[in-house]
This record gives structure tokens, C-alpha cells and sequence, in this order.
């Protein structure tokens, strides 16, 4: 006899079309049968160990997160509540080009140091992996939700090349070549990249275009945190098309919003961009995360010439008072690329997380509130927090448009991601809400999409892009990574002033068929593991 049956589900089945009623059968992790009707029908109901009634709930495909920073809390936390209670199946991490494999002891040390505002700086995680491989192995030890790993081309430079803002040399590329061919060869889905960020930005499209090249030999995509989401956004976007289009390469665009006073209500001519190149024959897709304000670290805000050399090259350039009002004259009055080449505004600029407790008051404050409360100019406030904490705040950036992102949402290629920094004292929501947001908020109390549709965008649509054969879709044979929820109450707990809340409406989760999410509560249950690359036909 079967393990589960869940009865009288309201089926959304991530295809995109109505719902149906049905039964549907689970054993062995896989989903065994489905039979629409059958207490209508009067046909012979299926029977297993276990029977679930979800009568008033819709059985969906398990969400796939296509942008996740859960690089190390997938390790340090395994209940993860802040995606299992989403009803999150799937990460896709290494993202914005900075991750922890593949590394040498100088570069993890690095890399450490340069995002620990995104993942904590490690000092509770073992770190006994080098290789991507050796990654993949340590999440296959168990996990809350399954992962999938992009090689982080800023990692990959950093390895080859160091934090200098210079070409690479021939042999550089070559290495960094082979780097991105053993990733793939290893299990990683593709290449990541953050433009914005050290020492990913140096690269020249020539470079990353080589790199792109590898990453389609091996069907995988290339997903960029490109140059510019303000001033230069559009071009930006351009430039990340015709690359992938040079290199024979799909692409995937990370966060893909139109931020800043500049850009508002200027997303149809992204998608006008987009819908031309489809047209042309590119494989394009993009994510994005259902709120307007931005998350990111305090640090990434500088201009990049003020970034090179690492972490303490960094800091020793804002001990200096005179390089310090240089860095201060580029944000303020001409507008640093790592603010996308817009004058920053202090009152767009909150602080959402600190590493050094001391500063924990900063938390929840724009950095002219904390200037004006503490009789001084912003930039002074800044580049304290940027040194006594070691260039670990993290921040919101107020900053989007409710009008772009609605727009953006409705198109056809795209997928949801949250985005989610699980670091700091206040997060940005979008880390412990954004699926349910999509469907409460969007889907039920502003009709932006339909269920079925959404259901689509968070499903199917990110696991086609991830070329996976048996997931994202409720189908006879596919794995039984599953969300029961109610569609009148599913919401995101999740607020500004209360981020760590879970949502509600989420009763059941399953994951390879086991319950992660039971009766709303997180199990003990660990089915997660690492999905590896599916090679091209």
C-alpha cells in the first residue's frame, strides 16, 4: 500500500491551466497517481497508510526560489523555517556572483570577509569543502529544502585573478575557464555574476562573454547582477542580452526591477527590450521579488575604484580622511556605480543589520535619521558604521516603483525570487515572504495575476529554467515536492516592523515526499539535497 493520499485537493498543477479536483497518490517520494473526481465519479477511491484531507485547500507544485542567499544557513540552521513555512522547496544559490566555492584558504577568507553582511561571516560553519563538488556533497548530508548552486563568477575571479581592477591575463582566463567547466561538470546549474560588486565588476563583457561560452557548452544559464539597475539600467539589461546572444548562452536576469527616481514607470520598455529578443530566438527568463524597496550591504554602495584590493584595502581607503571625501564627493555629488551611478539619497538608506552589537541602534533607522539624531552630517554616520562594523550592514534601499514591479510580474518569462538576506537585527521581508506575498497579496487582494498563473511562475517556469525533468509541475512520475495551502488566507506574516514573522495559510509542505511543514509547523524532517545539473541533450 502507497505511503500518502491526499484527498480531494484543489489541484493548480503549475501548467498553467484550471484547477481540478483530485486524489493524489504519493510513495517513495514521487507522485504515483492522480485521479480527478473520483468521489463524484463514484469511482474506487484510492487507499494508502496515511490519508489527508485537504478539502477548501489548492495541492501546488513545492516554489522554487530562483534567488536565494541561504549559502550558509542552509548549513548553520537546519529548520529554515524562513523558507519551508513558504512553502520553498527549491533554492537556487552562489548567487550575485559571490559565494564559497569553488575556493583556496586565501580566497574563502576573502570572500568571507566581503559578504558577511549577506550570510554572517562563518565562524559556526565548518567550512570543509573547496570544490563546488565538495559544496554539493555537504548540503547532500541533509537540508530543510533542496539547493541548487550557480558558480559564483566573482568567486571564480577573485581565485584566478585576486581583487584588482585589471584585465586578466591570458592564462588568468584560461584558469577561470576550467574553474567554471569543473563547476558544471560537478553539479552547478550555471554562472552568476554581481556587476556591481568586487571584483566580479572588472571583468570585461570580452571576459565574461569566454565565461558564457563554457556555461552553454554545458546547457547551463548565466544569471547577472548586471552594471546598473538606475542610471544605466536599460543599457545595462542591453548589454547582458547581446553577451548571452554572442556567447550562444541563456540568461537569466536576477532581480530584474527598474529602481530609482529615473526609472519610474519605464519597465515596459525593459520588457519591449525583452520581448524583442525572445522574438529573435534568445532564451531569456528573469526573477523578480514582489516589494519595491532593495536589499543589499552598506558597503556595496561605494564606487567600485574605492572597492579594489579586497576587504581591508577597503577599509584602510575610509581610515584616510582624504580618500574618504573622495569616496564621499562620488556617492553624494556625481553618483558611484555601486549606487548605480545615482547620487545616493541618505533618507532612502535604512540600516537593517549590523555585525557589531554595539551599533545595534543604527537597526531600523535611515542613516540621516541616525546623522540627524546624532548632530551630524550622513556621510559621517556611513562611514563609522562602514568601519567599526567592518563592512558588515547590511541595508534596505527605498528606492523602487509599485507600478514597475506589477508590470514586470505579469510577463511571461518571468519567476519569482525572493532575494532573501537572512542576516540582521530587521531583514528585508521579501526573505521570509515573498511566495506568499505573491499569492495573497497579488494574486488574491490585487487580481495581478491569477492563481493559476502565478502558481506557474513560481513553479514550472523556474524549473524549466533549470532544466529539471520531473519537477515543477503536479504530473504523474515527478517528485513529490508539494505545497498545500488555503487560498482565502494564505498571506506573508512578514512586515517592515516585524520581519522574521511566518505567513500564515501554509498548513502542509513536503519535500521529496516527506512532511517539512505539518499541521503549520516545522518538522524535524531534513529531505533536502543538492540537485545537480541535468546535462543538455
Amino acid at each position: 500500500m502507497e505511503e500518502l493520499v491526499i484527498r480531494d485537493a484543489d489541484v493548480v498543477d503549475g501548467g498553467g491551466g484550471p484547477s481540478y479536483r483530485a486524489d493524489v497518490v504519493v510513495d517513495g517520494g514521487r507522485i504515483v497517481s492522480i485521479v480527478q473526481e473520483a468521489a463524484a465519479a463514484g469511482c474506487q477511491r484510492p487507499k494508502a497508510r496515511r490519508e489527508l484531507d485537504a478539502e477548501g485547500l489548492v495541492l501546488s507544485p513545492g516554489f522554487i526560489d530562483m534567488h536565494a542567499h541561504s549559502d550558509l544557513a542552509l548549513l548553520r540552521d537546519p529548520d529554515h523555517s524562513a523558507k519551508a513555512a513558504q512553502g520553498v522547496t527549491l533554492e537556487v544559490i552562489g548567487q550575485d556572483g559571490l559565494s564559497y566555492a569553488p575556493v583556496d584558504d586565501r580566497t574563502l577568507a576573502e570572500v568571507r570577509r566581503a559578504i558577511t553582511g549577506w550570510n554572517g561571516n562563518g565562524d559556526d560553519i565548518d567550512f570543509d569543502w573547496r570544490t563546488v563538488g565538495e559544496y554539493l556533497d555537504r548540503l547532500d548530508r541533509g537540508i530543510a529544502v533542496n539547493a541548487a548552486y550557480l558558480i559564483p563568477q566573482g568567486t571564480v575571479r577573485a581565485l584566478a585573478v585576486g581583487w584588482e581592477d585589471r584585465e586578466a591575463t591570458p592564462d588568468e582566463l584560461d584558469r577561470m575557464r576550467r574553474l567554471v567547466a569543473e563547476g558544471l561538470e560537478q553539479g552547478a546549474v550555471g554562472l552568476s555574476s554581481g556587476l556591481t560588486y568586487t571584483p566580479g565588476m572588472y571583468a570585461k563583457d570580452a571576459e565574461l562573454t569566454e565565461l558564457c561560452r563554457v556555461v552553454a557548452s554545458y546547457g547551463g544559464y548565466y544569471c547577472p547582477h548586471h552594471r546598473s539597475y538606475g542610471a544605466g539600467a536599460l543599457e545595462a539589461y542591453e548589454e547582458m542580452v547581446a553577451l548571452t546572444r554572442e556567447a550562444g548562452c541563456s540568461l537569466h536576469l536576477a532581480h530584474a526591477t527598474m529602481n530609482f527616481g529615473v526609472n519610474k514607470g519605464r519597465a515596459p520598455e525593459l520588457l519591449t527590450l525583452l520581448d524583442k529578443a525572445l522574438a529573435e530566438g534568445a532564451d531569456i527568463s528573469l526573477d523578480t521579488y514582489p516589494y519595491t524597496p532593495g536589499c543589499t550591504t552598506l558597503v556595496a554602495m561605494l564606487p567600485s575604484w574605492a572597492s579594489e584590493g579586497g576587504p581591508e584595502a577597503i577599509l584602510a581607503r575610509l581610515s584616510d580622511d582624504g580618500t574618504a571625501e573622495r569616496i564621499r564627493h562620488h556617492m553624494e555629488v556625481i553618483g558611484a556605480d555601486g549606487c548605480h551611478g545615482v547620487p545616493i539619497e541618505w533618507d532612502t538608506i535604512e540600516i537593517s543589520g549590523v555585525s557589531d552589537p554595539d551599533l545595534v541602534d543604527h537597526v531600523g533607522r535611515t542613516v540621516r535619521q541616525s546623522a540627524d539624531a546624532r548632530g551630524e552630517a550622513p556621510w559621517v554616520t556611513a562611514r563609522r558604521l562602514l568601519l567599526q562594523d567592518r563592512l558588515g550592514s547590511t541595508i534596505l534601499q527605498h528606492v523602487g516603483h509599485e507600478e514597475n514591479v506589477r508590470t514586470i510580474m505579469r510577463h511571461r518569462v518571468h519567476t519569482g525570487g525572493s532575494d532573501g538576506i537572512l542576516q540582521g537585527t530587521k531583514p528585508h521581508p521579501r526573505a521570509y515572504g515573498t511566495f506568499p506575498h505573491y499569492l495573497g497579496h497579488y494574486v488574491r487582494e490585487l487580481g495581478v495575476l491569477s492563481l493559476e498563473e502565478c502558481v506557474a511562475h513560481l513553479t514550472s517556469r523556474p524549473a524549466a529554467r533549470l532544466r529539471l525533468p520531473d519537477r515543477g509541475l503536479v504530473r504523474e512520475g515527478y517528485r513529490a515536492d508539494l505545497v498545500l495551502f488555503d487560498p482565502e488566507t494564505v498571506a506573508a506574516g512578514s512586515s517592515f516592523e516585524e520581519p522574521r514573522t511566518l505567513p500564515t495559510g501554509i498548513p502542509y509542505v513536503l519535500v521529496d515526499g516527506r512532511f517539512v511543514i505539518e499541521d503549520g509547523r516545522r518538522t524535524d524532517v531534513l529531505a533536502g539535497r543538492a540537485i545537480r545539473r541535468t546535462p543538455a541533450p
